[in-house]
């Protein structure tokens, strides 16, 4: 995923996870690129959106995007993370406001409410 930061500008480019910020637009050919009001509705969140509303795991939300995508990437490829999994795979999205116990629970959670875990 690149450096270590927010990752707030993270999009799913063919529902894999990609920094918007250093990917080349014209590199991205016809590929379907969903940014993360593309998840879910106020009225319908995606089931990650409402675990992190559910586990209270947001702070000021600078890097509520970058985890929400890449958690989305990462339940895709393997919707039945452990807890370590889903560490290591936000390991480059960094929270400022320090709710990362949260953030995890969240993303288990979410597994758990789409019968992925």
């Amino acid at each position: 995923m690149g450096s270590l930061n927010a990752g707030l500008c993270t999009v799913l480019l063919d529902g894999r996870a990609v920094r918007s910020c250093v990917t080349e637009i014209g590199s991205t050919g016809a590929a379907e690129i969903t940014t993360i009001e593309g998840l879910g509705t106020f009225d319908k969140p995606h089931p990650l959106q409402q675990a992190f509303i559910d586990e209270q795991a947001a702070q000021c939300g600078h890097c509520l995007n970058g985890m929400i995508m890449t958690a989305n990437d990462l339940l895709d490829r393997n919707p039945h993370p452990t807890a370590p999994e889903v560490r290591e795979e936000l390991a480059q999205n960094l929270c400022r406001c320090g709710t990362h116990g949260r953030i995890i629970r969240a993303v288990l959670r979410a597994a758990e409410n789409t019968g992925k875990t």
